[in-house]
């Protein structure tokens, strides 16, 4: 076991007053301030922690303002919001941002599978959650992981809020964008991230029928009341191609999505089509977004970018 005031020494030659380390039983821990650091030099700094003390775990921290919390979230259940938001982050990632992906649908969470990494667990320091590592470069965190598989989830509003509020207060370390995979709905969970942790703005997530977009316009009123920006609205379930036969049929409907979208004044972010492959690779916990060919979360990951840096 390596003794804690040697690695506080060999840590402080290289990290000075931005490391504090802490030690958990037989586990020590640092956590690196990067507050102000530009990437290459907190990224620097990070390996020359690890290169000092490679027995320890680095969490690297950084002002909260700099994160842009995005919330993903539908008026109703059952349309594609989960697959959006794991799609979404992994093709914000391969565009270039550090992202995570908080699983903030308490009673029905899905994101381990999605993401590749059922039956993981996430450790914790000083009380705070450390996210766990994904395949596709983009951590996550969710309730999914804390209970045993096919265990119920009965809580009421404050215990589900005050379980949202441990995913997003996890050491998400240099991550600049926080994605957050609400519960269908306009309740409990929902008003506490929009009143607690104020999102820098919502993706609303609908299939182009009338139900479904009678329950997104509530949604989107919920975040507008609360001051909350509307991103703009992705059609889900858009359309579906025979691959036998290859005629074209709309069985949830057609552009209904977008026209919700012009009537509203919000934007149209794109479609995503009613795919087996997607179904089944969503399935398999290996999100089409995360290849080289995805030609369908790509642009929609452009567009949200875009609207990030323009903020």
């Amino acid at each position: 076991m390596a003794d804690t005031g040697s690695v506080k020494a060999a840590i402080a030659a290289v990290a000075g007053t931005r490391a504090t380390v802490r030690r958990t039983g037989d586990r020590i821990g640092v956590v690196l301030d990067a507050t102000g650091l530009a990437p290459a030099a907190r990224d620097a700094l990070e390996a020359a922690v690890k290169a000092a003390a490679p027995e320890a775990r680095v969490i690297v921290t950084a002002e909260r303002a700099q994160r842009a919390l995005v919330a993903v979230a539908s008026g109703k259940g059952g349309v594609g919001k989960s697959t959006l938001a794991a799609n979404l982050a992994i093709a914000l990632a391969r565009g270039g941002r550090q992202v995570g992906l908080v699983d903030a649908d308490i009673y029905g969470p899905s994101q381990p599978r999605l993401m590749g990494v059922e039956g993981s667990r996430p450790e914790a320091l000083e009380k705070q959650l450390i996210p766990v590592a994904t395949p596709w470069g983009v951590p996550i965190l969710s309730m999914g992981q804390l209970v045993a598989p096919g265990q119920a989830i009965a809580w009421r509003g404050p215990m589900a809020a005050g379980a949202l509020g441990q995913l997003v207060e996890g050491a998400w370390g240099a991550a600049d964008t926080l994605l957050l995979d609400l519960p269908p709905g306009t309740g409990d969970v929902q008003l506490t991230m929009v009143q607690k942790y104020r999102p820098a703005g919502a993706v609303i997530v609908s299939t182009p029928q009338d139900l479904a977009l009678i329950d997104a316009t509530r949604a989107i009123d919920l975040f507008t009341k609360a001051g909350i920006p509307i991103i703009g609205l992705v059609e889900n379930m858009a359309g579906y191609v025979c691959p036998h036969c290859g005629e074209a049929s709309d069985p949830f409907g057609q552009g209904g999505a977008e026209a919700a979208a012009a009537e509203l004044g919000i934007p149209f972010l794109g479609r995503v089509p009613l795919e087996l492959a997607i179904r089944r690779a969503s399935d398999a916990g290996a999100p089409p977004a995360a290849h080289g060919d995805d030609r369908v979360f790509a642009p929609i990951a452009a567009r949200v970018a875009d609207w990030l840096a323009a903020r």
